[in-house]
């Protein structure tokens, strides 16, 4: 059954019609970034499936993801940018509507949590520092409630379209090609939730140093930590 807005019926259009109005309007922006997916499944790597996986686990949007997965496979987001607490997108509909999405800032006491966490799982700095994490420290910074990703509650959505839902089809579009944003730039999570990933390096190397000191302290190599050598003090003789 078709849906009513604003006394006007809205008027059906194909999924093709719909493409071909998403590329028109992304070549009139000039610098537009659209969000393409190639086959059917959305997200591809760790980073972009968790996304994914995170907004169906919150039965907030359960009846409206549904029409955002395909407008999102079927190219109809003709821009998409993540800037620190805000994703600005462009959706292709019966017309070419603007939307907003508004992410709170990770509470400070749960960012430390997860720096805290982390900084045990992460064995070489040199990783960390090209962007890559072992999968205990991905799982970690991706986990249900106490990790990166926002509740319903943290998030703020805008759409120009007549729907008058939290959630639009065309925000739900938006928020799925975050998660394809992801697999090209899984840093831009730490962009969106407007944290430094900065603060994970220092944890882990004050986290490794304290635990090599402890190392060598322990088994008596106090040279190894100084980086001199330390003679062992001579025994006295005994006089015969």
């Amino acid at each position: 059954m078709a849906r009513r807005y604003r006394d006007e019926w809205p008027v059906y259009i194909s999924v093709g019609e719909r493409n071909r109005k998403a590329q028109r309007a992304a070549a009139k922006l000039g610098d537009a970034s659209p969000v393409i997916i190639q086959g059917f499944t959305i997200a591809k790597t760790f980073w972009g499936k968790s996304w994914c996986q995170n907004l169906e686990r919150y039965s907030d949007y359960a009846n409206r993801l549904p029409r955002g997965r395909t407008y999102v496979r079927s190219g109809c987001v003709v821009d998409l940018k993540i800037a620190p607490g805000t994703v600005h997108g462009l959706v292709s509909g019966s017309r070419v509507y603007t939307v907003t999405v508004n992410v709170a800032a990770i509470p400070k006491v749960r960012w430390k949590s997860v720096c805290q966490d982390c900084a045990g799982a992460i064995d070489s700095l040199v990783e960390l520092l090209e962007g890559r994490f072992s999968k205990v420290t991905m799982e970690r910074l991706c986990r249900e409630k106490t990790g990166m990703f926002p509740f319903p509650a943290e998030m703020k959505f805008n759409c120009t379209c007549p729907d008058s839902a939290r959630m639009c089809k065309h925000v739900a579009a938006v928020l799925y090609g975050i998660g394809a944003r992801f697999d090209e730039k899984p840093e831009l999570l730490f962009t969106l939730r407007n944290v430094d990933r900065q603060d994970l390096i220092t944890k882990a190397g004050a986290h490794m140093t304290k635990t090599k000191v402890t190392k060598v302290l322990e088994a008596g190599g106090l040279s190894e930590i100084f980086g001199i050598d330390i003679a062992e003090p001579k025994r006295k003789r005994r006089k015969s």
